[in-house]
């Protein structure tokens, strides 16, 4: 299978917090909010939504495509791509902006506060996907421009290509109507447990509803796994990986796509590609940066049978060895 995958590509820039957000908030002042957080610790990665799913999918030994915007500053993330595994061939250089930056603070809780610049991910809406070398299987639509992510899911719909919707961040910014036309016939629809309630809140449609126009819907639990939900067949829930040591979220959920997608496409069923993405998920939530874990064959078929059992490992063996 032969995925190409659209949505932000950035440089991230992660502050850690010692203290907690919700000890310096206070209820009846939300409206004022004027908060500076002392950060004990700074770390520049690579990332962005598109550039973290492909990166995954690479070191999963698959050769995704990558589609996206980026600025002059991008030749050495370009060569870090490719060497594990992403075809950046079709990522185009802007000649106005540097590429989009992503700045997030963790605090003791693990909770987030993130700020984002798009940059040359804002132009992403004048690329054609029908301009694509050869064919492609699917397409993974991520978080990125808004106008772009509605384009090329309407071009998934003209030419009958499959894409799976992937709101995540843009789900806060996006209103019903823009939200209801990403999710509308995706043959798969990705989300954490919060955004799938801000799906329904924002579509005005019930879960029902939403599971009557995709095909299947993945809902990332956090600590409790993961659920995918079908029309008409019972919810199937996931446990979650044990013996977790986190250091750093960001990025987690993008890893769960990249296992996700990567059995998806080596023709296993979708409980085992919900177990084989907890674990990739895994991998990202216990490193600092979303693009820093490294797969090795043995001991993530050693790790995913002591999760999920030994056919769980074979599968993985059969396909990434």
């Amino acid at each position: 299978m032969r995925i190409a995958v659209t949505g932000s590509i950035a440089t991230d820039h992660l502050l850690t917090f010692a203290g907690r957000f919700s000890d310096q908030l206070i209820a009846d002042k939300l409206e004022k909010i004027s908060l500076s957080f002392l950060a004990d610790s700074l770390e520049i990665r690579r990332g962005g939504v598109a550039a973290n799913i492909s990166f995954g999918l690479g070191s999963l030994g698959l050769r995704p495509l990558l589609v996206g915007s980026v600025g002059p500053d991008f030749s050495d993330y370009r060569e870090w791509l490719e060497a594990h595994g992403v075809d950046t061939s079709e990522v185009r250089q802007s000649v106005l902006h540097h590429t989009a930056r992503f700045i997030g603070t963790t605090d003791a809780d693990l909770n987030q506060i993130a700020t984002f610049y798009p940059g040359a991910m804002s132009e992403d809406s004048s690329i054609s996907l029908g301009d694509l070398p050869g064919p492609v299987d699917l397409v993974l639509i991520g978080a990125g421009d808004p106008d772009a992510m509605r384009s090329f899911t309407q071009q998934c719909r003209d030419g009958q290509v499959p894409f799976a919707a992937d709101t995540s961040q843009q789900l806060a910014f996006a209103d019903g109507e823009l939200v209801r036309d990403l999710l509308d016939g995706a043959a798969y629809l990705f989300s954490n447990e919060y955004e799938a309630d801000l799906t329904e809140r924002k579509t005005g449609w019930s879960a029902d509803e939403v599971l009557a126009r995709v095909g299947v819907r993945i809902t990332t639990l956090g600590k409790d796994g993961a659920r995918i939900d079908r029309a008409g067949e019972q919810p199937v829930m996931i446990p979650p990986v044990t013996g977790v040591h986190p250091a750093d979220p960001t990025g987690s959920g993008d890893a769960f796509r990249s296992g996700f997608l990567a059995a998806v496409s080596w023709g296993l069923g979708l409980e085992r590609a919900a177990q084989l993405g907890n674990l990739i998920a895994v991998h990202a939530l216990e490193t600092v940066g979303p693009q820093e874990y490294e797969l090795k064959p043995g001991p993530l078929a050693d790790r995913l049978e002591a999760a999920y059992g030994p056919e769980a490992a074979a599968d993985l063996a059969a396909h990434y060895s």
